[in-house]
């Protein structure tokens, strides 16, 4: 975890990137570490609370940019998404899934299977 002590330790110059998960940095000693000026900047993506609640600290300092952690949201991939979804419920209906589970190997791992057909 990135708490107080470890921004403590960055130069003033530093900038903290948090892109893994909120609960890695302290966000308490963050803002502290960004008012004092002991680091210069950061840029987050991941929160404690998510979405980041209204009237956080983080949307009225102009020495951070945060982020929401939707980075895949678009109109394509919605479009991939439902889509997939449809051939997948179609194919389902007919009797011919395209993801089936199969059977543990004698490894114990659980290998899957995608086939695809007249939806696909």
């Amino acid at each position: 975890m990135i708490g107080r002590e470890q921004l403590q330790r960055m130069s003033p110059s530093s900038f903290l990137a948090n892109t893994s998960r909120g609960q890695r940095v302290d966000e308490t000693a963050l803002v502290e570490a960004l008012t004092s000026g002991r680091i210069a900047g950061a840029a987050v993506h991941v929160f404690c609370s998510e979405p980041l609640p209204a009237g956080h600290p983080f949307f009225d300092l102009p020495n951070v940019v945060p982020t929401p952690h939707i980075g895949y949201v678009s109109t394509d991939v919605y479009t991939e998404f439902f889509a997939e979804t449809i051939r997948n419920v179609l194919a389902y209906l007919d009797g011919n899934p395209i993801r089936v589970l199969l059977p543990a190997t004698n490894t114990g791992v659980v290998q899957t299977e995608s086939r695809r057909n007249e939806h696909g």
